[in-house]
């Protein structure tokens, strides 16, 4: 028998990511449920990688041939039931198809090798970056000192995230204290703002922080939050492909924001 057969497979599976990820250890917000979320029966013979756990990913990734689901955003968020409608349709598809789920929010994105701020700034070509960002008991983003032109940073991102990122020019035209925090981040642009950064990169904010990057004199970038928070969910099934020994491949499922 094969190690990617063994039932046993997903307990090991699961451990080594979690101390991989300090699950336990790191705070996250309310609803947000960390490590395996939906056992199947031990077996790991395909790992696939997505951003979101939803219907359909849960139905490609069986498609796929996968057994184990690693996702960024996990099945919890909020209240779960009754498990009626798609919600039941989601819980029959994982059941029906062996479908293991394992979710990470913040511990991957914190991550210093595989989380989603690291592996970004390694694609745009920040060798050397700090934490930055309170949020949760640590700091969650990163940030370097980088003398770059914007148009030239827009040209990066491009190249990183294989669409145009939007961009709020409200500082100068030459960026040299930059900051990166994937997802959802814009709404704390102030804060951003405060720890000393000239330009901001996220996935997406509010329409009102327009007016307010020109007021702080700060350059934001708007990647998208499925764009820039494909690149954790990636990284580390790979790794545990390689650990295990086990295929991967991803499931897109953009959502255009």
């Amino acid at each position: 028998m094969t190690p990617a057969r063994h039932p046993s497979l997903l307990r090991a599976v699961v451990r080594y990511c979690d101390r991989l990820l300090r699950t336990g250890e790191i705070e996250d917000w309310d609803g947000a449920v960390n490590g395996l979320q939906a056992e199947n029966d031990g077996r790991v013979t395909r790992i696939a990688a997505a951003v979101d756990a939803s219907l359909a990913t849960a139905r490609a990734a069986i498609e796929a041939g996968a057994d184990l689901l690693i996702v960024h955003h996990g099945l919890f968020w909020s209240p779960t039931i009754p498990w009626t409608g798609k919600r039941r349709d989601l819980l029959q598809t994982l059941l029906g198809g062996n479908l293991a789920v394992y979710s990470s929010h913040l511990p991957l994105d914190v991550h210093p090798k595989l989380g989603n701020n690291a592996v970004l700034c390694g694609a745009l070509g920040f060798t050397r970056t700090q934490p930055f960002f309170f949020e949760k008991g640590r700091k969650i983003g990163l940030k370097t000192v980088r003398r770059m032109n914007r148009t030239e940073l827009a040209a990066r991102l491009t190249r990183a995230l294989g669409e145009p990122p939007r961009m709020l020019p409200g500082g100068s035209e030459i960026c040299r204290r930059i900051g990166v925090v994937t997802g959802g981040a814009g709404s704390e642009l102030r804060k951003a703002a405060s720890d000393g950064i000239d330009t901001f990169i996220t996935g997406e904010g509010p329409h009102w922080t327009f007016a307010l990057a020109e007021e702080l004199g700060v350059n934001v970038f708007y990647g998208g939050h499925y764009l820039t928070e494909t690149f954790g969910v990636r990284a580390l099934a790979a790794h545990v492909s390689k650990r295990f020994r086990v295929p991967w491949q991803f499931i897109d499922r953009p959502t255009g924001l």
